[in-house]
C-alpha cells in the first residue's frame, strides 16, 4: 500500500457494496462502508457503487440526505470520486430511465436507453466485453486497450464534453465506458468482478 488514505464505499441503499469492499481490502486500503453522510468528512476518497434504477437511487440519495454532501466533498473539497456502474452513470444531469429525473450535475450529460440509441443487440447488456481507449490518463496505467471487463447495463452515458470520455465499449452502438474530469471518475462496468483488470483499475484510483 501507498500510503494510509481513508476510503469511503458510500452506502445509500443500493450499491453492490461488500464485493467492492473485499476488491479494496485484498489491495491493502483502510475503507469502510459508510451509511451516515457526516461522516464522508472523515475519508479521502469516496466510492459511490449502484446496481438498480436511476430514478430510485436518486431519490434515496435524496431522501437521506446524501447529495448536498457528496456535492461539497467532491467540488468544494475536491476529493476523488469512483462512480460504478449506476455509480457512474449518477454523475450524469438527468436521466430517462422511467421518465426523467435529475442527477448528481458534477459531469454535465444524459443517460440514455440503448434502444433508443439504435442497439439492435438484447437488452440488458451483461457479460465481459471490451473498452476502447480514447485517451491516456493515470486512471488507466498498465490497461491496454481491448482489455475486457464485466458489464450489466440497459442505460449510458452521453457526457455533453467528449474530451472526459477516457474509453468506450461497442454492444451494437459504442458508448462511454470510462469517465475521468479532474477529481471525478466513472467506469460503467464493474471493477470488482473484472479479475486483474478491474482490479488494477481499482488500484490506479486508490493510487491516484
Amino acid at each position: 500500500m501507498q500510503d494510509k488514505k481513508k476510503i469511503a464505499i458510500i452506502d445509500y441503499g443500493m450499491g453492490n457494496l461488500r464485493s467492492v469492499e473485499n476488491a479494496c481490502k485484498k489491495l491493502g486500503y483502510e475503507v469502510k462502508i459508510v451509511s451516515v453522510p457526516s461522516e464522508l468528512s472523515r475519508f479521502d476518497k469516496l466510492i459511490l457503487p449502484g446496481v438498480g434504477s436511476f430514478k430510485k437511487a436518486m431519490k434515496m440519495l435524496n431522501d437521506n440526505n446524501w447529495i448536498k454532501i457528496i456535492k461539497f466533498e467532491v467540488i468544494d473539497k475536491k476529493k476523488p470520486i469512483l462512480g460504478i456502474c449506476l455509480g457512474m452513470q449518477l454523475f450524469a444531469s438527468e436521466s430517462e430511465e422511467f421518465g426523467i429525473s435529475k442527477g448528481l450535475g458534477i459531469i454535465k450529460g444524459k443517460i440514455k436507453f440503448l434502444k433508443n440509441l439504435n442497439c439492435k443487440k438484447k437488452i440488458p447488456h451483461i457479460g465481459w466485453n471490451s473498452i476502447i481507449i480514447k485517451e491516456s490518463h493515470p486512471f488507466l496505467k498498465e490497461v491496454e486497450n481491448n482489455t475486457d471487463f464485466y458489464f450489466v447495463n440497459s442505460y449510458v452515458f452521453l457526457p455533453e464534453d467528449k474530451k472526459f470520455i477516457m474509453a468506450n465499449t461497442k454492444y451494437d452502438v459504442e458508448f462511454c465506458s470510462i469517465i475521468a474530469k479532474e477529481n471525478i471518475f466513472g467506469v460503467q462496468f464493474h471493477p470488482e468482478k473484472s479479475s486483474k483488470a478491474g482490479r488494477k483499475l481499482l488500484e490506479n484510483f486508490l493510487n491516484a
